[in-house]
């Protein structure tokens, strides 16, 4: 296991990078502490694979170094620096046994037999395959075709890190959610870092203790899966977690107030100084539809079951609400508030809102 710090790291596909634009992978400085669960979160292209590649050797970075427990690996190549790694799709041999598949990392380097029974029945016993032992690995159903994989990142104890590249892609849906709770419950167990490459929300926050957000190769927030959804540090990450995602409306200030759609709002608190493009975050769950605040009209509306999204029209925006309980039909006229201490402006993109703190 290791501590992994990311130092100055940047990189470009292109020979003679000239500007940020020409960046996949844009500076980075991150420190991933020994024995942690973290996600790397984003769309298709923001650069997660371009940095797992670069932490796992099979890509040189253009910039910066790598460092496992303060040791520069930036130069090493992937076989000297101990990574074990899953797959989106399983890397099994069919031909051989579920034993012999979880034994074979470990026989590969030589450990002592009896040492490999034992971690191969300890692993086995927490992915609950322990009955499948001497079945062969071509009789596996997909999702145990996927445990028996992740079974082979797990099976060393020696490694620095466990890296999964979107490992459930494959698996269906019904199966996800299994999958997902023994891999948090593995790590709970063995303790060994890992990092957890995913474009799916959540599976990224029900895996990780710390979730890097990215978007075009940039990280625009760090933080545990509450403080992403309780505070965005930018409105992508505020869109692109939760459902719906948070509501971004194009706002006003002037004179140290904050509109909307004409109407005064109320925000978490002070706003720090600057120019340029204002926006206002606004979850749907605090959200309120009444008779006083903001006017607007009903689009439509989603029931759920536990509770309904509204979707209203203030003026030419779109604005989502989360309501238990009954709900105003399509086409009616409704007004809306907004909870002040989850109100905040952001600036171009990021947060420009002081949290109060409380006396």
């Amino acid at each position: 296991m290791a501590k992994i710090t990311l130092d100055r790291l940047r990189h470009s596909y292109m020979p003679d990078p000239k500007g940020p634009q020409d960046y996949a992978l844009k500076e980075l400085n991150l420190d991933w502490q020994d024995g942690g669960a973290y996600a790397l979160l984003g769309p298709s292209g923001c650069g997660k694979s371009t940095l797992l590649n670069i932490i796992s050797g099979l890509l040189h970075p253009s910039e910066g170094r790598i460092l496992f427990d303060g040791k520069d690996v930036t130069g090493l190549p992937p076989d000297q620096r101990n990574i074990a790694q899953v797959f989106q799709f399983p890397v099994i041999y069919d031909t051989m046994s579920v034993y012999d598949n979880l034994a074979f990392p470990l026989r590969n380097r030589g450990v002592d037999e009896s040492r490999v029974k034992t971690r191969v029945e300890d692993i086995a016993a927490m992915l609950d395959v322990t009955e499948m032992l001497g079945t062969r690995a071509a009789h596996l159903s997909p999702d145990n075709k996927q445990k028996i994989s992740m079974g082979r990142g797990l099976v060393r104890d020696d490694v620095n890190v466990i890296m999964f590249d979107e490992p459930l892609t494959v698996i269906d849906p019904h199966l996800k959610w299994k999958l997902r709770s023994k891999l948090k419950e593995l790590h709970q167990k063995v303790k060994v870092t890992m990092i957890y490459v995913t474009h799916d929300q959540t599976e990224a926050l029900t895996f990780a203790d710390q979730v890097v957000v990215m978007q075009e190769g940039q990280v625009v927030q760090i933080g545990t899966p509450v403080d992403l959804f309780e505070r965005p540090a930018h409105t992508f990450v505020g869109h692109f977690i939760g459902s719906p995602g948070m509501n971004v409306l194009p706002a006003e200030v002037k004179d140290g107030a904050t509109f909307f759609n004409g109407e005064q709002v109320t925000l978490e608190g002070a706003v720090a100084p600057g120019e340029g493009r204002h926006e206002i975050g606004i979850r749907p769950e605090y959200v309120t539809l009444g008779s006083t605040g903001i006017p607007a009209t009903v689009r439509k509306v989603m029931d759920l079951g536990r509770h309904s999204v509204v979707e209203a029209v203030a003026g030419e925006t779109r604005v989502s609400a989360i309501v238990e309980g009954a709900v105003p039909g399509q086409g009616e006229s409704v007004h809306l508030t907004f909870r002040p201490d989850q109100t905040r402006l952001y600036r171009d993109g990021w947060i420009a809102t002081k949290q109060e703190r409380a006396a």
